[in-house]
């Protein structure tokens, strides 16, 4: 499909001069699925769809701006009223104009209606296209609705559309576009096909524009058009757009120079230069160069970014070689950044890749962009010039080993520039003596001291506590103990938190295995950290166990309860009662705390206290003695 231009008759009929000059975007607007670029599996399902009838009564086109939503809806709207003296059918294969095809794809035809859901929002606007869809078309064999921008519709004019796109008439079709398609209703989704259209990339483009300044006569330098499609990013019309600006500019043959200057951007090889220079840690030269290109009229933010395509491109070519057959790149770009990927390190092109996403930012906010360039510039060449962190605990267990007490150097002869790109540093080697390099600035210093290996986290887990320790810790033996300390301090919010969701494991002084609840707080395990720290003046330990717990308080509770419940339906006073009085049941049982205990037999008295202070009593003194 990319290469079809060429074959294209009414592409070259367009080029003589007009009486009202056209842009270069709709004189070369897509008149048949055969001029589409870059969107092949799109036009095949549509070809197979048309071939075996399965037509469908609605399509959603989604994509960024420029790749050809709205002019695919017309040249669809074409296909399905394609009418010739030897075709009356619809067809994807338009070789020639049939009676309908003028008029649909110059937006006028009568049947096909083209509405802005941009400036049409409402549910009357939707109203008026219900009403249109009873009438069967004019002259036309379908009658297309062709919505543009759709997602800006309201969420009454969907609903109202909902009923017509899921059983329109036989004679209707609609066709949606849009470039927000998560801003579009499921349910209007289910209803529709729906194709992405992709950004055309920069390859087809080069190639699509080099036929359009063919048929335009126009002279334009290779890396020119490869400025032009990298600056499109994807988009057929932006390309065009940039394109018809170029020739404008130029007035005669379009150079890479006007291009450039015209947009704003660096010279690629100088970039590469930049880059080079804050690799090797130069950063005075990289510094002057980058002055002389914003002198030159680059913006400051503009260079930060072509740097961190680079370095892209770089550490893409590593893991990726096939990347320089990219027809947008220029033979400075495929030969130099060649050599860089074989010769960095990965750890070096990541982290000056981090460095220029942040100060791309920083530059773009800052009141005065250059200085903020010149630092994020600063801190790349220094961060060059640095071991990496593997580099730099190497050195220091050398160093230890090696029975050093002071400070050991990471730099000296071997640490500057001659550290280069075969190192781990990652750094470019730079022109200059290592010696240079290293008066120029001072070594770097680690500073080792001995101290005892700390315990992995595995040796902590096992370690045992301290005899002495273990007596110093509040014994807590269960949760009622816990909740005994809440009721004292009068927290009922923990207290509840504690009797419903958390299970005992296992007690100890100083720590506490628990078992945690669905729903139970996030913070509930921190809690109880800080409650008894704060409580009892101790650290304790609480950790989480995924199983082996017991039933909670509140657990134990309802079950006491439910058991003094049956035992006390089973006496035979209760029962009389309860045969005398039909549909009398027992609400609640009343016993002496010592009984209570006895039935709580893993619960202390408190708790139990507590436990019928929640089941309704209103007091402790409410307990029968």
């Amino acid at each position: 499909m990319a290469e079809a231009m060429s074959d294209l008759p009414e592409l070259s009929q367009q080029t003589g001069q007009d009486e009202n000059y056209r842009v270069l975007a709709r004189k070369y607007r897509p008149r048949d699925f055969s001029d589409l670029i870059g969107q092949e599996p799109m036009v095949r399902t549509l070809t197979n769809a048309f071939k075996t009838g399965r037509i469908a009564q609605a399509w959603m086109l989604t994509g960024v701006r420029g790749v050809g939503k709205t002019t695919t809806a017309r040249i669809l709207a074409r296909a399905l009223n394609y009418e010739t003296e030897t075709v009356d059918k619809p067809s994807i294969e338009l070789p020639e104009m049939g009676v309908h095809c003028q008029a649909i794809m110059e937006g006028r035809h009568v049947d096909v209606i083209e509405m802005d859901a941009a400036s049409h929002t409402g549910i009357d606007d939707i109203r008026e296209i219900i009403e249109q869809v009873r009438y069967v078309p004019v002259s036309a064999r379908y009658k297309v609705f062709i919505i543009d921008e759709v997602h800006m519709l309201s969420t009454a004019a969907f609903n109202g559309l909902l009923k017509t796109l899921e059983e329109p008439p036989p004679h209707v079709k609609f066709v949606f576009a849009t470039t927000e398609i998560r801003k579009v209703p499921v349910t209007i989704l289910s209803r529709t096909q729906r194709f992405d259209l992709r950004r055309v990339d920069a390859g087809t483009l080069v190639r699509h524009l080099e036929k359009i300044a063919a048929l335009e006569k126009v002279e334009i330098e290779p890396q020119a058009l490869a400025m032009v499609a990298r600056a499109a990013e994807g988009s057929v019309r932006d390309s065009l757009s940039i394109l018809d600006q170029a020739i404008a500019h130029a007035a005669g043959t379009v150079e890479a120079e006007t291009v450039r200057s015209m947009l704003g951007l660096a010279d690629r090889a100088r970039i590469i230069d930049l880059f080079e220079h804050l690799m090797s840690g130069d950063l005075p030269t990289a510094l002057g160069e980058f002055r002389s290109q914003y002198d030159s009229g680059a913006d400051p933010a503009v260079i930060l970014t072509d740097l961190a395509e680079f370095t892209h491109l770089v550490t893409r070519l590593r893991f990726v070689p096939e990347a320089a057959d990219d027809a947008s790149l220029s033979e400075e770009e495929r030969e130099r950044g060649t050599a860089f990927a074989q010769r960095m390190s990965v750890r070096a092109m990541s982290r000056a890749w981090q460095m220029l996403l942040k100060g791309i930012a920083e530059a773009q906010s800052a009141f005065r962009p250059v200085a903020a360039a010149e630092m994020v510039l600063i801190r790349i060449a220094h961060a060059a010039d640095l071991p990496n962190l593997d580099d730099a605990i190497r050195m220091a267990q050398a160093a230890a080993e090696n029975g050093a007490s002071g400070s050991s150097s990471l730099g000296g002869n071997g640490g500057g520039g001659a550290r280069a790109m075969a190192g781990g540093g990652g750094a470019v080697a730079s022109g200059q003596p290592a010696t240079a390099q290293a008066e120029a600035r001072p070594a770097p210093t680690m500073r080792l001291v001995a101290s005892q290996p700390a315990p992995t986290p595995r040796q902590e887990l096992i370690a045992q506590p301290d005899p002495e320790e273990e007596r110093k810790f509040t014994p807590l033996a269960s949760l009622a103990d816990i909740v005994k300390l809440a009721e004292t301090r009068r927290d009922p919010v923990f207290r509840g938190n504690v009797k419903r969701f958390v299970r005992p494991v296992s007690f100890g002084p100083g720590r506490i295995s628990v078992q945690l609840d669905a729903g139970a707080p996030a913070t509930l395990v921190f809690d109880m950290q800080n409650k008894l720290h704060e409580w009892l003046g101790e650290r304790w330990t609480i950790s989480t166990s995924r199983e082996g717990g017991g039933r909670t308080l509140a657990e134990e509770e309802q079950s006491a309860r439910e058991s003094a419940l049956d035992e006390a339906a089973l006496d035979p006073t209760v029962a009389a009662i309860l045969k005398s009085f039909p549909g009398a049941r027992i609400v609640d049982v009343r016993m002496p705390e010592s009984e209570l205990a006895d039935e709580l037999d893993e619960i202390d008295a408190d708790a139990a206290a507590q436990a019928a202070i929640d089941a309704g009593f209103d007091d402790e003194d409410d307990f029968e003695t």
